[in-house]
């Protein structure tokens, strides 16, 4: 009998280093995440000269681009099984595809001569495409992967910390860096100077965290933690993946709730949003912006320690609608604040210090306080929130093995992954569209004045927009059914059913041998 064939436990456990280096893979590819999908406007609009609307809708376009070659390549991924393992080559292949492409976009396409303006058009639409396509190689292995390193569901909510502890090494180190080098002491504001060094800075540390994920990884990528029947499984057909997923009611419904975070986050920390709010109406973004972003870490570390707690307790259902509603409370009173601004009162600005004429001074009043407050508090819950519902795909997969006996982690993290994209892609394309309608020709940066009607679109698009996304989340979670007593009795379920088969039973005789807990072996039962 080989080493697949025996089951004594429906727990697939990690070792702790697996659990701590394997969500680095998103802290590599959240590299780019800042680099490409925060930054890329603006180096179109002011570094190559290309229009500012062009420049925003290619960021909505790629991003619609990138969300249909998800599934395609998480079909690819689950075919996959090789000398390498499944997941391991899709690094490899993405981490050196978006190297590439980043250095020739970043570096290389600004020497194209102002004349040739088609050409920078061309040059751009094509490398970001590039990067695109790495971009989903790589990415989709964090979600997918995770059914093979633990099923264990005291374990998965802890990838939730980890994940942004990956997060903040790549997306963190990014953006603390970046606005530093941005300052007049260095590159100045966000010129090609600034783009040339921040490539290979960005490369360097999405390259170091690749290497690390791949060693977390390296054991469980292999058939034996695949599925209830390994390596006997049979493909599944791409025809069949729609049926999949109308079948599978608990993806759809973490679809709606991922792609709801992500929204909120990524339009909220968009830095064109970030520089309207910090520089242009508070007057003091070098000040500001990073003071917060680090506040906003600060106040996230106890919310994670809670969520883990809770999710462990009662499930990461319960754990995520839990913290949203407190993020969104707490920001009922950030958008009371922002309606309260006014640049006439200074009892009415949001400022910490300033330096005048070389004397340093505080400035903080009961209306910064109350805005750390609302913000901190707020911000520390849904950025502990915001990667939830990435384990939980792990759980959807296992569901879809229990339902259809199939293992497809790939197609089940790409399909979240689609939708997740197609929503945050919007982000870009609503932030350039409301700096137009006010009517500016370029995107803010930090340097730039403020302009009538400014104010409201940071309301919009800091507080209202996420708050309806969370609105949405708690929707979506009232009908998920992967709640922490479920999800257990999958496991011992899946665990029995694959036990059947390592001892010869077909894959149909076992799933209808063993459909319910209490025809689940004592063995099997945690």
């Amino acid at each position: 009998m080989n080493e697949n064939a025996t089951a004594t436990t429906a727990v697939n456990r990690a070792k702790m280093y697996q659990l701590v280096l394997f969500p680095l893979n998103n802290g590599a590819t959240n590299v780019y995440y800042v680099l490409i999908l925060s930054y890329i406007a603006t180096f179109g609009n002011t570094v190559l000269g290309i229009a500012t609307f062009f420049a925003s809708f290619m960021v909505t376009g790629m991003r619609v681009f990138d969300a249909i070659t998800d599934p395609i390549i998480g079909a690819l991924m689950d075919k996959t099984n090789g000398k390498f393992g499944k997941f391991r080559p899709f690094m490899v292949i993405g981490s050196a595809i978006m190297a590439v492409s980043v250095i020739c976009l970043y570096v290389l396409t600004p020497y194209v001569p102002e004349d040739m303006m088609v050409l920078r058009y061309a040059l751009f639409i094509l490398l970001y495409a590039a990067w695109v396509i790495g971009y989903t190689f790589q990415t989709s292995v964090t979600r997918a992967a995770q059914a093979v390193l633990t099923n264990d569901p005291n374990q998965r909510p802890l990838f939730t910390i980890f994940n942004t502890v990956g997060s903040l090494l790549g997306m963190g180190a990014m953006q603390f860096i970046g606005p530093i080098l941005a300052g007049d002491s260095f590159f100045g504001d966000y010129n090609q100077s600034w783009f040339a060094f921040m490539a290979p800075v960005g490369i360097a540390v999405s390259v170091a965290l690749t290497v690390l994920a791949m060693i977390g990884i390296w054991e469980k990528d292999q058939p034996k933690y695949f599925g209830i029947g390994g390596d006997k499984q049979e493909a599944v057909k791409v025809s069949e993946y729609v049926q999949i997923i109308k079948s599978n009611k608990p993806i759809q419904r973490l679809m709606v709730a991922g792609g709801s975070c992500k929204l909120a986050l990524s339009i909220a920390t968009n830095v064109t949003v970030l520089c309207m709010l910090y520089g242009s109406m508070m007057g003091n973004y070098d000040t500001l912006y990073l003071p917060m972003m680090v506040l906003g870490y600060v106040f996230a570390v106890p919310f994670f320690g809670l969520t883990v707690r809770t999710s462990q307790k009662f499930g990461q259902k319960a754990s995520l609608a839990k913290y949203v509603k407190v993020a969104l409370l707490c920001y009922v009173g950030v958008l009371v604040l922002l309606f309260l601004w006014n640049p006439e009162k200074p009892n009415f600005v949001f400022n910490i210090y300033q330096v005048v004429d070389g004397n340093f001074s505080i400035t903080i009043n009961l209306y910064t306080i109350l805005f750390i407050l609302c913000f901190g508090i707020g911000y520390g819950a849904y950025y502990a929130t915001a990667d939830m519902p990435i384990p939980m795909v792990a759980d959807c997969a296992d569901y879809e093995t229990y339902r259809s006996g199939k293992f497809i982690p790939g197609i089940m993290g790409t399909l979240f992954s689609l939708v997740d994209k197609l929503v945050s892609s919007l982000s870009a394309t609503v932030v350039g569209i409301a700096v137009t309608l006010i009517g500016l020709e370029k995107l803010p940066t930090k340097t730039t004045p403020f302009t009538p009607g400014m104010n409201w679109v940071v309301i919009i698009l800091f507080c209202v927009i996420p708050m309806c996304a969370w609105l949405l989340t708690l929707w979506a979670m009232k009908g998920y059914e992967l709640d922490g007593k479920r999800v257990k009795e999958i496991q011992a379920i899946n665990a029995a059913r694959k036990d059947l088969i390592a001892q010869g039973m077909s894959l149909e005789d076992a799933m209808a041998k063993v459909q319910t807990m209490d025809q689940v072996p004592q063995k099997f039962r945690s």
